[in-house]
């Protein structure tokens, strides 16, 4: 009877766990500087793919694997003439994946290490990362 009774409070413990704090999304965001796209993978499926400029020969994109460090909704490149840099996800030192207004250079590496986005797909990605937390997202730059 009385491990009937601890069973029962374990299984009301974790499901009172689990009916409180819904499960989170797990995000991958892979960034392919070849191809110069990222996927965006939500719970193992696939929800995006776009277009991205990564950094130049001179200053590379770092590769790895990361987690965002902090968000910036509205940022300002202090090293580089206070470019905009909306929607920004830090994920190494000073490189974020961003929002562009130079949308016409998506497609090829061209900034200063950071990944840039069009502003829309930069917002979508900075509401899901904000939404499902920093430890639930993993970027792969490879």
């Amino acid at each position: 009877m009385r491990r009937l009774l601890c069973a029962g409070a374990v299984a009301a413990l974790v499901f009172s766990f689990t009916a409180a704090d819904p499960a989170k999304a797990d995000i991958m965001v892979r960034v392919d500087r070849a191809s110069q796209t990222m996927e965006v993978i939500v719970d193992g499926y696939p929800r995006y793919t776009w277009r991205v400029s990564t950094g130049r020969r001179s200053l590379p994109t770092p590769a790895g694997v990361f987690h965002p460090q902090r968000l910036a909704l509205s940022w300002f490149s202090r090293k580089y003439d206070n470019s905009p840099m909306p929607h920004s996800i830090f994920f190494h030192g000073g490189i974020a994946i961003h929002g562009t207004y130079e949308t016409a250079w998506l497609g090829r590496p061209v900034s200063h290490g950071c990944v840039r986005l069009d502003p829309s797909n930069a917002a979508l990605l900075y509401d899901l990362v904000q939404q499902e937390g920093l430890r639930a997202t993993t970027i792969v730059v490879h």
